[in-house]
């Protein structure tokens, strides 16, 4: 078509009614940009989202038509006056806080909102009254990456002291200071107390995601911390059960010979004394020559001059159905460690080690019990009479006294029959999840990408 002929002119072009219905049934569509010119009232003080609607038009490689750019202009304008607007929050529900630069922290004197039942700590801090006699007196306060998040999306205010006096302001008469935008709160709050900028943004994503973020290193004697790490010490055993354990190790091996420990009808056991050992693990186990399992210390130096590594862990990390305690936090669900992709390296095996060094032992996955849909149907019928009904309880049966003296001399003889019933657990979970697990999150130039890594078991999971 001519582009003259598509020149926007001042009479309205008329809409079918059921072109509108066909508008107003997509507008929920999210796959569309907003119509930034259907905005009711610019100027009002708490602007409304627009819906999103269908597109007019698509972008070609030879430019739009005039109508096209008209459109295109006025939807433009329209959206930089709506960014123009004045956010307001409710007074009501907005909280109070004094920041001190030489403390790094947040006071919070007005505390409002459900966000501090996850955030912030109670200090004791030394406070003078009248008769200067100097009290300790507890006061929350905030990390900084606790406060700046708060300040950002407009849930409390912040105020840095000052020494001259504030001028007189409506509501705002019982405050000390001046207060601080977001840009200031930026500016003095990053870099205090090991928080870098990187750092602050992966604790802003993850706790609009809904997790529960903490410190992993305490930042004062009063931040509260997890319970400490349960380490895996050996027991000394006494002499006696030493002897014991030598004891019964003596005699399972005599009853080896009688019980059926000797398979006749492998043949690899009946060449004589010298290769008695030849079953699937042996030949592994001496195959092998270099040792094996992460309990082996690295025989890597390194030179006195190395600098710190970044591969440190920085957040605890719980998950939103996690039970957590402010005052008393359980172990965390994940570790996360932040660096700067731009400038730090993919980790080493010697900063991999001594990371796994600090994080506890992982229990094995539950193994997942798949079911069809008929077995689950006739699981859930059979499982409702069996409650109502009352058990019934067997009569029991009375070992005798020679056969447990015969378990007790030989205990392989109760063991045997377990060993042989019981299902070996498929190894493949434990495997992919690894005996120890963290989470390293890179930070692009804004750009967040999360990886985890995983201590791998397998010395203890053998293959054959």
């Amino acid at each position: 078509m001519d582009d003259t002929l598509e020149m926007p002119t001042a009479a309205p072009k008329p809409d079918a009614p059921q072109e509108r219905e066909e508008d107003e049934q997509s507008s929920g569509d999210e796959d569309q940009g907003p119509d930034w010119t259907k905005i009711p009232g610019l100027n009002v003080a708490r602007p409304v989202i627009p819906k999103r609607g269908e597109k007019d038009f698509e972008p070609i490689a030879q430019g739009g038509s005039g109508l096209q750019r008209h459109v295109l202009d006025r939807s433009r304008s329209a959206m930089l006056e709506a960014l123009k607007a004045t956010r307001t929050i409710s007074y009501k529900s907005v909280s109070h806080a004094i920041w001190y630069p030489p403390l790094a922290r947040a006071h919070v004197t007005v505390a409002r909102g459900i966000h501090f039942s996850t955030m912030g700590h109670s200090v004791a801090r030394p406070t003078s009254d009248t008769e200067n006699a100097k009290k300790l007196q507890k006061r929350l306060e905030l990390l900084p990456e606790e406060a700046l998040y708060l300040v950002e999306r407009g849930a409390m205010y912040c105020w840095k002291p000052t020494d001259s006096p504030p001028p007189r302001t409506a509501l705002l008469d019982d405050m000390e200071g001046v207060p601080m935008t977001v840009q200031q709160a930026y500016a003095e709050m990053i870099g205090t107390a090991d928080l870098t900028f990187e750092k602050y943004q992966v604790y802003a994503y993850l706790k609009r995601l809904g997790y529960v973020v903490t410190r992993a290193k305490p930042p004062s004697p009063d931040y509260p911390v997890p319970p400490p790490l349960a380490t895996s010490a050996r027991q000394h055993t006494s002499i006696l059960g030493r002897l014991y354990s030598a004891a019964v190790s003596w005699i399972t091996r005599i009853a080896r010979l009688f019980v059926g420990g000797i398979d006749w009808w492998r043949p690899v056991w009946c060449r004589g004394w010298p290769r008695r050992n030849m079953d699937n693990s042996s030949l592994f186990r001496s195959l092998r020559f270099l040792p094996s399992g992460h309990d082996v210390p690295l025989r890597i130096q390194s030179p006195p001059d190395t600098p710190t590594s970044p591969y440190q862990v920085f957040f605890h990390l719980y998950k939103p159905s996690t039970q957590f305690k402010k005052t008393a936090p359980p172990p965390p669900d994940f570790s996360v460690v932040v660096v700067n992709a731009r400038t730090s390296p993919m980790p080493t095996i010697a900063e991999l080690t001594a990371l796994f060094g600090e994080l506890p032992e992982l229990p094995p996955p539950v193994p997942r019990k798949r079911m069809s849909f008929a077995q689950q149907k006739l699981a859930a019928s059979s499982s409702a009479p069996a409650s109502k009904s009352s058990p019934t309880v067997g009569p029991k049966t009375e070992v005798s006294l020679a056969r447990r003296a015969l378990s007790w001399l030989w205990p392989l003889l109760s063991t045997a029959k377990r060993e042989t019933n019981a299902r070996p657990p498929n190894p493949f979970p434990s495997l992919k999840m690894g005996n120890k697990m963290v989470v390293i999150a890179a930070v692009d130039a804004g750009t967040i990408s999360f990886f985890r890594f995983g201590q791998g078991v397998f010395t203890e999971w053998p293959m054959a």
